[in-house]
């Protein structure tokens, strides 16, 4: 302990022992009602410079010795000195003042609401006008609580019992009637506002503060409300209840605050804990111990991913950092060479105890790196996803091109030529010779049969039907077509999106092509329905089996199809039982 806290706790020391001795042997009160003062003074010392050592840069631990001492001052009024009467009744309601500074200031030491610092600073010039004011008018003889008759002020100047009876009962009204009921509005204020580790961490010192305030109404109360003669007046042994009460809130003022600080050391002690954890934890779970070991339960993880220049999650989607806030607040973390490793994404309260935020991303360095390497190979699988999707969407949409360019364009020109052909022949009539009038009727067959092929290429590229009807017009269609007998058991009425429509499009067309080329099938069934947001097609024939996705292109074709879009494919193909080709695609509606 440094010379100065030292100096400082031997001195409290032997206030306390001077304030005992003078409640017990000059006052004759008893043992019991002379340990309260000494002992809150004591509390609000020894707490105060532990915590001034732990945290140097906190106000909190100066806050609570100045507490401590403006209390042990406090019996000084009853001295037969008239030095130290003087001394203890213009310092002696600092305490009171130090005591809301201090409820308002946890955990940070430093008020920033700012009706809350209107608060405190109203609070300390009434703690200290009035009863300044009072000495120049008090000669011994009015009628002051708290305070040896007889004993004058040490800086009288008029004398004056009216001016301090007005003065005692205004501080009364304006200390205990206003600015009490005001500092139990702003702690409630406070405890309603936290976030939930912060109001974990404020609630036993804010009960004891509100617990302490009790006797400040019972003041207000005696004086203004309820005359000691009046029949409302609370029964005396209120006042001792309450004065009890008060003791109890002043002690456990700065006992919690110490107790909440020893906590926050405990905690970076058992982040040693964290590191055995992470041991057998998979990535995966690397939040939840994190947020065990800080106690924040909100706590969130996002990972620096170099190649993408920002911060994903564990499942590799994009995360935007919030601003630090009253709600939220961020701590980076970097690896051994300084380069940004994560974030974590906290209670604000825990910008109060840095050193166990830092402790706990030391402990988990190797497994947050571990778990951005997972977040990264996560981010990289649903970047080949989504291109997957585009290549997908390019082609169909590069096939419905070729759909239109074949019936708009090529289809179009051979069929009018075949009309202009017959045109000729008819007009011709029977002065053609046979021999080209066979050329043109020849010709006209021909065309006939490039259009026949030309739609049949159309319908095989993009069919327009399936487009322009859906996809049960197009498996009517493509069952129609197809030279083995088909039955259609389900096919959605409903307009499905697009790409699924194609996607399940394309599972028949292959699976009826598969059947008639090398299944030796004499009958197929499709069934398309809908089932737990899936499209499922199921193409089945009585062939000779066999068939699987690795054994040709086109069906590998249509696995990465239907897994572009999120999907499976599954080929049932046992040798001699026929084949079941089933795609299930997602599809909300």
């Amino acid at each position: 302990m440094k010379p100065l806290r030292l100096a400082l706790l031997v001195l409290g020391v032997a206030l306390a022992i001077v304030d005992y001795g003078l409640l017990r042997d000059d006052l004759h009160q008893t043992v019991l009602r002379s340990l309260p003062a000494p002992a809150v003074g004591l509390s609000g010392i020894v707490a105060g410079l532990v915590a001034w050592s732990r945290r140097p840069d906190n106000r909190l631990g100066p806050l609570m010795v100045a507490f401590g001492f403006a209390w042990l001052i406090r019996p000084w009024q009853y001295s037969e000195s008239g030095l130290a009467f003087t001394v203890s009744f213009a310092l002696g309601w600092l305490g009171a003042a130090l005591f809301a500074h201090i409820a308002l200031a946890y955990p940070t030491g430093r008020v920033t609401d700012r009706w809350e610092r209107l608060l405190v600073r109203a609070g300390y010039v009434v703690a200290l006008a009035f009863p300044t004011v009072t000495l120049l008018f008090y000669d011994g003889s009015a009628d002051v609580k708290y305070v040896r008759p007889e004993v004058p002020s040490g800086i009288l100047v008029h004398a004056n019992d009216t001016v301090v009876e007005i003065l005692d009962k205004g501080f009364v009204l304006v200390m205990w009637g206003v600015l009490a009921p005001c500092f139990v509005a702003l702690v409630i204020r406070k405890l309603v506002r936290a976030t939930p580790r912060a109001r974990r961490v404020l609630l036993p010192i804010l009960l004891a503060a509100l617990i302490a305030s009790l006797r400040a109404f019972y003041e207000f109360l005696l004086t203004f409300l309820t005359p000691p003669a009046s029949p409302l007046a609370p029964p005396p042994e209120l006042a001792d209840n309450l004065y009890w009460w008060q003791v109890i809130g002043q002690i456990a003022l700065p006992l919690a605050l110490l107790a909440g600080l020893l906590s926050a050391r405990l905690a970076v002690a058992h982040v040693g804990d964290l590191m055995r954890t992470l041991d057998r934890v998979p990535p995966r779970e690397l939040r939840p111990a994190l947020a065990q070991a800080v106690g924040d339960p909100s706590l969130e993880i996002a990972f620096w991913l170099p190649e993408r220049h920002g911060y994903a999650d564990a499942d590799g989607r994009p995360v935007t950092l919030p601003a630090d806030g009253p709600r939220r607040a961020v701590t980076h973390l970097a690896d051994d060479d300084g380069a940004p490793l994560a974030a974590i994404v906290h209670d604000p309260s825990l910008h109060d105890e840095p050193e166990l935020i830092e402790a706990a991303g030391a402990a988990a360095r190797l497994a947050l790196e571990n778990a951005r390497l997972e977040a990264e190979l996560k981010a990289q699988l649903a970047r080949v996803q989504e291109s997957r999707v585009r290549i997908v969407a390019a082609g169909d949409e590069q096939r419905r091109r070729i759909e239109r360019d074949i019936h708009d364009g090529a289809q179009q020109r051979l069929v009018a030529l075949a009309l202009e052909l017959r045109a000729a022949q008819k007009r011709l009539g029977t002065d053609a010779p046979p021999e080209l009038d066979q050329v043109l009727a020849g010709a006209v067959d021909e065309l006939q049969l490039a259009v026949g092929e030309l739609r049949e290429l159309a319908r095989g590229v993009h069919p327009a039907i399936l487009t322009e009807d859906g996809l049960a017009a197009a498996l009517e269609s493509l069952a129609d077509r197809t030279p083995l007998p088909v039955r259609i058991l389900a096919a959605p009425e409903a307009r499905l999106p697009a790409p699924i429509e194609g996607a399940a499009y394309f599972v028949a067309c292959e699976a009826l092509a598969n059947a008639v080329k090398h299944a030796g099938a004499t009958s197929i069934t499709i069934r398309a329905e809908q089932h737990n947001g899936s499209l499922v097609v199921e193409v089945a024939d009585d062939g000779i089996g066999g068939a699987s996705i690795g054994g040709g292109s086109g069906l590998r074709g249509l696995a990465d199809r239907i897994e572009a879009h999120g999907g499976r494919l599954r080929v049932e193909s046992p040798v001699g039982g026929g084949t079941h080709v089933i795609g299930e695609l997602p599809c909300a509606s």
